[in-house]
């Protein structure tokens, strides 16, 4: 993998594979469908509107990357600053589209994100059977030199029940990733 150049005034990075470019950069709105796309072609992630992805492209792109592979949108990282702790950055979804997988993407934005955020501590929720996500926070903190935890935050009973939401809901564990300097 080749080295990876960050532009912080705009909160990009340029990796190039083979033949092939990445950049990792801020999300505009006009990147809000592609997210509520990449987001969509999971098949995992709890999707939204396209409208909360463009919104979220508006307000939270600060604390957002995405992705893009030759041009080709290929995952994205949103993420937001807890108002009642600005030293924590909340990591809300990761999304790599499939035929991007298996190329450290994820973990390529998440370094970015952080390294470009400079949050204090870093916290998401993910499910008990979400290894991939389990992996990528426990490499962050192998590589940031940090400690990671992790809480019970949301257990099944706290969302709707299946007949009225069409789904279940797995428990969602607290991971905290902390200090980051």
């Amino acid at each position: 993998m080749a080295d990876t150049a960050d532009t912080p005034a705009q909160n990009s990075s340029d990796a190039s594979t083979g033949s092939e470019r990445v950049e990792i950069r801020t999300p505009t709105v006009a990147d809000g469908t592609s997210l509520w796309r990449l987001a969509a072609g999971t098949g995992v992630l709890d999707v939204n509107t396209p409208y909360a992805y463009i919104l979220w492209a508006r307000d939270f792109a600060e604390t957002s990357v995405i992705a893009e592979v030759d041009g080709e949108p290929a995952g994205f990282i949103s993420g937001y600053r807890r108002p009642s702790d600005p030293e924590t950055l909340f990591i809300w979804q990761v999304a790599v589209d499939s035929r991007f997988r298996g190329r450290r993407l994820a973990s390529r934005m998440l370094t970015t994100l952080v390294d470009s955020a400079a949050p204090h501590r870093l916290e998401t929720t993910i499910t008990s059977d979400n290894a991939a996500s389990i992996a990528l926070f426990t490499g962050l903190a192998r590589d940031k030199n940090a400690e990671i935890t992790t809480t019970t935050l949301f257990d099944e009973a706290i969302f709707p029940s299946a007949d009225e939401s069409g789904e279940v809901h797995a428990a969602e564990d607290l991971y905290t990733v902390a200090p980051l300097s």
